[in-house]
């Protein structure tokens, strides 16, 4: 007798058990609709308050001007510079006043231009090539987007801002980082860089001595005062 309960304990407990386990797979099968609904809305909410920024190049191209260019580049700087561009810093800066701090890392690409070089600047006088370079000159000053940015930003509670401070910020780190190349002597470096380079293009041509002349720096002379 006490064997037939027991039977009947375990038989009832394995339904018991079975019937837990379907409602569980229920539940699941039900609540799974609601719950990816749910992250599909979140991804649509998500959306809307940080919307992917839409680039429409126009389609049509105007080209201004096509020129051949015989530059030898000859150094490179890369460098970074931190600028504070601001307007209305007075006593009323905490409701006109607007200040961001731009980080800029740009590059300034130094060479000869060859384009330059005319058959008079180059003759041979006692077995010896003479070469007369034009002097080496800046040819690019670019800011590299990917790695400029705005750091930080503060406007009045009254304004919105300039909308053209961060261009003038862009525009004074360009020239800052011009600067920054010059001081350090960028051109000096490329004049040597191209004396070395063109020696042995020279030497491969056939001439076993070569001179380099440096054409002498333009200067401006202004106008005499009339008395």
């Amino acid at each position: 007798m006490e064997n037939k309960w027991k039977y009947i304990l375990i038989a009832v407990a394995l339904c018991l058990a079975l019937g837990f386990g379907l409602l569980v797979v229920v539940a699941q099968q039900t609540l799974r609709p609601i719950q990816e609904a749910g992250n599909t809305l979140n991804t649509q909410v998500a959306r809307i308050l940080h919307p992917t920024p839409t680039i429409l190049p126009d389609p049509v191209t105007i080209v201004h001007q096509v020129t051949a260019l015989a530059r030898l580049e000859t150094m490179r700087y890369s460098l970074e510079k931190i600028i504070v561009a601001e307007e209305g810093q007075d006593f009323l800066k905490s409701l006109f006043g607007d200040r961001l701090l731009f980080i800029a890392h740009g590059s300034v690409i130094a060479g000869v231009d060859l384009g330059k070089l005319s058959s008079a600047d180059l003759w041979v006088q006692d077995g010896m090539l003479q070469v007369r370079l034009p002097k080496a000159e800046i040819f690019i000053v670019a800011l590299d987007n990917k790695k400029s940015y705005v750091y930080d930003r503060r406007t009045g509670l009254l304004t919105k801002g300039d909308k053209d401070l961060e261009t003038l910020a862009r525009q004074a780190a360009e020239e800052q980082i011009r600067q920054a190349a010059l001081a350090d002597g960028i051109l000096e470096q490329a004049q040597v860089n191209a004396e070395v380079f063109l020696l042995g293009f020279f030497h491969n041509l056939g001439f076993s001595q070569v001179e380099f002349v440096w054409a002498a720096p333009e200067v401006e002379v202004s106008p005499s005062a009339t008395p």
